[in-house]
């Protein structure tokens, strides 16, 4: 149980995915994959009428994600960046300043860019540790800890303070860590998002996002944009999300686990040149994160000699596997720089899977060693 006294994150996961206990009832419920729905005569009577505005299976995965992340209400998107983006479309306007990370996901400041900028938004960009300082001049700030890819960490208690002084929005996206390692609503944040697709979902074959939060304003504007734009989850996609969310809190154990294992491993290793990972006691993030996050991820980054390196290890590997996406039960090898990341050619982010720890291990040694 957790310090509530409630049941534990993953107890509370397996109990979502299930249904309610009748007799006769399927212990997993079915899927709805409804477009349209029976009306009522009483046209106030508040029942699902179209497929784009409600879903039984979305309303499940919804209050469950709800539940983790320590909100009242959740809101499933057909992807992560459907959710950062209907959000931000809602909370900036020509004359605000937004406020992204400079460290993170790079197709949030592409989107920015792109999208937001030509609309009269100014467009700040700060790394983690300048989050704080950075947001004294924005209207809506964006966050996201640990930074994917380079895993520093934003003080989130801090820069909430500082966006509730100002009366600005704090979104934090919470991807890298999911609600079993951090609850940013509980340290300030007004909005959660987030990438479903990786750690929750598990299995590296769903697109799924949500957005999350306790401010029913909010929560209603991002509910009707996403009406309007049309950026719904799927009722099998749903479902499939609700399915992997039973045995989510186990694989990320067994992930944060493995990423620890390999972390001491290789910081020691003579042709790794640099790793980081909140959990290391001798990281840099590491005091704040442990004061911020419940587990510390399944996520490291490495810095070998150059391309070459980080393909070497990937082609001389058994279990490792080339993908960009994280979160999933395989061990997975990513090159950042191929993707536009401010980072050195040899720089890769590990996304450990839930392999046993000695096998993934011995197989990271080997690579290594040639």
């Amino acid at each position: 149980m957790d310090v509530d006294g409630q049941y534990g994150d993953s107890t509370r996961s397996v109990r979502a995915a299930g249904s309610a206990a009748e007799p006769g009832a399927p212990v997993t419920p079915p899927p709805v994959p409804a477009a349209a729905y029976h009306l009522s005569s009483d046209e106030d009577a508040g029942l699902d009428t179209y497929g784009r505005a409600s879903n039984p299976t979305w309303r499940q995965l919804e209050s469950a994600l709800a539940d983790l992340e320590g909100a009242t209400a959740a809101l499933a998107f057909g992807s992560g960046m459907a959710a950062i983006t209907s959000t931000l479309r809602v909370l900036v306007g020509p004359g605000t300043t937004l406020l992204v990370p400079a460290d993170g996901y790079y197709q949030v400041r592409r989107y920015a860019a792109e999208r937001l900028a030509p609309l009269g938004v100014t467009i700040v960009e700060a790394e983690a540790h300048d989050m704080c300082a950075a947001a004294e001049t924005a209207d809506v700030v964006m966050a996201e800890s640990p930074v994917n890819p380079t895993l520093d960490v934003v003080d989130l208690h801090r820069l909430a303070t500082v966006c509730r002084r100002r009366s600005a929005v704090l979104v934090v996206d919470n991807t890298t860590p999911t609600p079993f390692g951090q609850r940013p609503l509980s340290l300030g944040a007004d909005l959660v998002v987030a990438s479903a697709t990786k750690a929750l979902s598990g299995h590296s074959d769903l697109l799924a996002g949500y957005v999350a939060g306790s401010r029913g304003d909010l929560m209603a504007a991002v509910e009707r944009e996403r009406l309007l734009s049309g950026a719904i989850l799927g009722p099998l996609e749903a479902w499939l999300a609700l399915r992997s969310l039973g045995s989510a809190g186990l694989r990320f154990e067994r992930q944060c686990q493995n990423a620890m294992a390999a972390a001491l491993m290789l910081r020691a290793h003579p042709a790794v040149r640099s790793v980081r990972y909140p959990g290391l006691p001798d990281d840099p993030a590491h005091d704040l994160a442990a004061a911020q996050m419940r587990r510390f991820g399944g996520l490291l980054s490495i810095e070998l000699a150059d391309a070459a390196a980080v393909h070497a290890l990937v082609e001389r590997s058994a279990l490792l596997v080339a993908a960009t996406s994280f979160g999933g039960i395989h061990t997975s090898v990513d090159r950042r720089a191929r993707w536009g990341d401010p980072v050195s050619p040899g720089f890769a982010r590990l996304s450990m899977g839930i392999e046993d720890t000695d096998d993934v291990l011995t197989d990271i040694e080997r690579a290594l060693a040639g």
